[in-house]
């Protein structure tokens, strides 16, 4: 009986321990909610340092992974993880050189985080791996001079200048047409963004008194894996003795696969981009690799003479790299229309079922009433601070008048009124873009575009 009573004794003390923790969080939880300060001191200086340095990283990686592969994985939430190294780098150094600092939020991480990531998203989406390096007179050349569709003057050489207010005049649009989204998207329809939510429960994480030791964790892995690929790297170019040299063209499986591309890399790079990536895209990276470089080229390369003249160089679009070039086009083509239209439609039964279900109204009745009062705090501050419509309405407008005059001015073969239809079907893309990222996590803007 001694011995039960006892044991009772120990449980009930560490039930009230395991009690008195959880309300020291949840107490430490809302000290944070009601604290956080306005988005104006958010922004500091050194968080606007750390995101122009974690921005420029992210943007050579991101172009060295869109000129080799074509494929650029998912970085928001590495990008918060190297926000939290440099800052807490930072801050301890200035600690230890008795400058006192401001205490680093999980606020000031996030808005780091999205301005890194904001960064190399330009850089992906903003053609420097595709459309405006492909304006250049040497891809015309390569093309064919001959091409029919071209001509001499619908080249455009890159520069910095032109660039530069091309990617002003049409970059900004998009976040102005998504400001009357941001409620609709999170707190109506409780979209998951499984992306964005894995990022923000990491800064979470970073930043409770138990983050400390799990970020203590990630950071050291974080060094050890990124040390041993830049000393790998450094090891490679020792033997590296020119393009088709060293370990950067290894022949695997022998002397032939390799005239057919087929040897070992040894970039920690591809390696990295396939962990990220799911199976299913590297599996199908694997199968077009073998259908086209092992099967389809070779037995194309054999017809030469009859399917194209033997004359002409293999680089030539005229020749064997013509077939490479639109079979490959047609296929992510093709495969971008079926995504297209089956994310327009899966968006317009998911938007007409719960519109059906129950209206707006109702459901934010019923919504408040089953939430928590975390979530409707939370819900509170995520609308407190926020554009305000008529802002977002009238800054698209400008924007795209800006856009209407520039754009043709900077292209003479674009007319004015192609601009107005593309600001025009604009908005109901990027509600079905956003809408489908919520569900799927997929961003399809770019097929958007191709269509």
């Amino acid at each position: 009986m001694n011995n039960q009573t006892g044991n009772m004794n120990i449980e009930g003390i560490k039930e009230t321990e395991k009690r008195e923790k959880d309300l020291e969080e949840l107490k430490n939880e809302a000290e944070d909610v009601i604290g956080i300060a306005p988005w104006s001191k958010q922004i500091t200086i050194r968080g606007v340092i750390a995101s122009l340095v974690i921005g420029i990283i992210y943007s050579v990686i991101v172009m060295k992974l869109n000129l080799t592969t074509g494929l650029v994985p998912n970085l928001n939430v590495s990008a918060a993880l190297l926000a939290f190294v440099f800052i807490r780098t930072w801050t301890k150094l200035l600690q230890k050189a008795g400058i006192v600092t401001s205490p680093f939020t999980r606020q000031e991480n996030t808005i780091i985080q999205t301005c890194a990531v904001a960064c190399y998203s330009i850089a992906v989406g903003g053609g420097f791996g595709s459309y405006l390096l492909g304006l250049n007179k040497k891809t015309y050349e390569q093309a064919g001079v001959d091409s029919q569709g071209n001509t001499p003057k619908s080249t455009k050489e890159p520069g910095v200048a032109w660039m530069t207010g091309f990617l002003f005049v049409s970059s900004f649009v998009g976040l102005l047409a998504l400001v009357p989204l941001r409620k609709i998207m999170i707190i109506d329809y409780k979209l998951q963004y499984p992306s964005g939510t894995a990022t923000a429960v990491l800064i979470n994480g970073f930043h409770t008194p138990k983050g400390d030791k799990i970020a203590r964790k990630q950071v050291h892995g974080f060094m050890k894996f990124f040390s041993i690929s830049f000393f790998w790297a450094f090891f490679q170019w020792f033997f590296s003795g020119g393009e088709k040299c060293g370990f950067v063209q290894f022949p695997t499986f022998g002397l032939q696969a390799w005239k057919n591309s087929f040897y070992f890399d040894f970039s920690m790079t591809y390696v990295g981009a396939g962990m990220i990536c799911s199976h299913i895209v590297n599996l199908s990276l694997l199968l077009g690799a073998v259908l086209s470089w092992g099967v389809m080229w070779p037995l194309i390369g054999e017809l030469k003479g009859d399917w194209f003249p033997a004359t002409l160089p293999q680089s030539s679009m005229k020749s064997l790299n013509g077939y490479k070039v639109f079979i490959s086009i047609a296929l992510i083509l093709g495969d971008g229309l079926y995504n297209f239209l089956k994310i327009l439609y899966f968006t317009a039964t998911n938007f007409s079922a719960r519109a059906k279900k129950n209206n707006i109204r109702t459901r934010k009745v019923s919504d408040k009433q089953n939430q928590a009062p975390d979530d409707l705090q939370r819900n509170e501050i995520f609308i407190r601070e926020t554009i305000p419509m008529w802002v977002a309405c009238l800054g698209y407008i400008i924007f795209s008048v800006i856009s209407i005059i520039v754009i043709p001015i900077m292209f003479p073969e674009l007319k004015w009124y192609f601009v107005v239809v593309a600001y025009i079907l604009a908005p109901s893309l990027s509600f079905c873009n956003a809408y489908g990222a919520g569900l799927t996590d997929m961003n399809m803007a770019y097929n958007y575009g191709k269509i």
